[in-house]
């Protein structure tokens, strides 16, 4: 069974650290997929520039296939952060580099490829949006991340990429659960089959049309916390990978029965992200003066 990641990657510094490490939603997924034992892939474009060579140096260590995957010549994608108490906090980005200035098209030749795979992953900040019908017309399962802005998830925006979609994150945080159910119930209305979307610490729900499921989140051991970077990545990818190994595709809409062990396992997989640094570690010292 194989997975792919389609669209951003990007440089997370970390200057509380002085540290930076490789990550990006997409390639975030077909790490973390790999890592729970399924082949992926990741299919998106680097920069011509020494950061666009970190992120694929460490993809490839981590077993993931790259062979589709693009350089152009400019930026790769890069952010800022500090971690405040845990919790991650951006202070800035280069608006996603080449990643999203020049986004990959689709051909025939890549499609098929996307055709040798279970399902295949994207999100808002991969400029994706134009080739989520080919994706979809291709054959897997699409998923795909909105992320916690409200901007992107306007009605026109849904419209756009929602009825592409087969499971839908929305990172929600605190929003009260009545706000949460109001959002999945847009987001499934615009298209999409499947809706989940991740609170914090106050968990997850999701929703299929039918009923509301909750999950709450799973404990995490202080003495080994790192940080949140990559927890909702983790869940979604926990969640894609254990209702595609239940029999989860097209043709085949997940049971109530297959979606309650799914929810729980994607929680102790948002859990155990938190002892990891950053997105998947493979952390490389930076200095101040790279800075954007």
């Amino acid at each position: 069974m194989k997975v792919i990641g389609f669209g951003d990657n990007i440089v997370d510094r970390f200057l509380d650290r002085g540290v930076m490490y490789p990550g990006g939603n997409c390639v975030n997924f077909a790490v973390l997929a790999r890592r729970l034992g399924l082949e992926s892939a990741y299919v998106g474009v680097f920069g011509s520039d020494p950061l666009g060579a970190f992120v694929r140096s460490a993809i490839e260590a981590e077993g993931v296939d790259v062979s589709r995957c693009q350089t152009r010549e400019g930026p790769n994608g890069v952010t800022e952060i500090k971690v405040i108490d845990g919790d991650r906090v951006f202070l800035g980005w280069n608006e996603g580099g080449v990643t999203t200035s020049q986004p990959f098209t689709l051909g025939p030749e890549h499609r098929s490829y996307l055709a040798s795979a279970a399902l295949v992953h994207s999100s808002v900040y991969s400029a994706s949006e134009d080739q989520l019908p080919s994706v979809r017309a291709a054959g897997p399962l699409v998923s795909f991340d909105y992320s916690w802005e409200p901007e992107r998830r306007t009605d026109s925006y849904l419209r756009r990429t929602a009825p592409f979609v087969d499971m839908a994150l929305l990172s929600l945080g605190d929003a009260p659960l009545r706000a949460v159910e109001h959002e999945l119930a847009r987001v499934k209305a615009a298209g999409a089959s499947l809706a989940v979307a991740t609170r914090g610490a106050a968990g997850a729900v999701l929703y299929d049309g039918e009923r509301f499921l909750t999950q709450g989140a799973a404990p995490t051991d202080a003495q080994r916390f790192a940080d949140t970077m990559g927890c909702g990545d983790a869940f979604v990818t926990g969640l894609v990978v254990r209702l595609l190994q239940s029999g989860w595709a097209r043709d085949s809409a997940p049971t109530a029965d297959s979606l309650r062990p799914a929810l729980a396992f994607a929680a102790e997989s948002a859990a155990e992200q938190c002892y990891v640094e950053a997105a998947f570690g493979h952390g490389r010292p930076v200095a101040a003066a790279t800075r954007i």
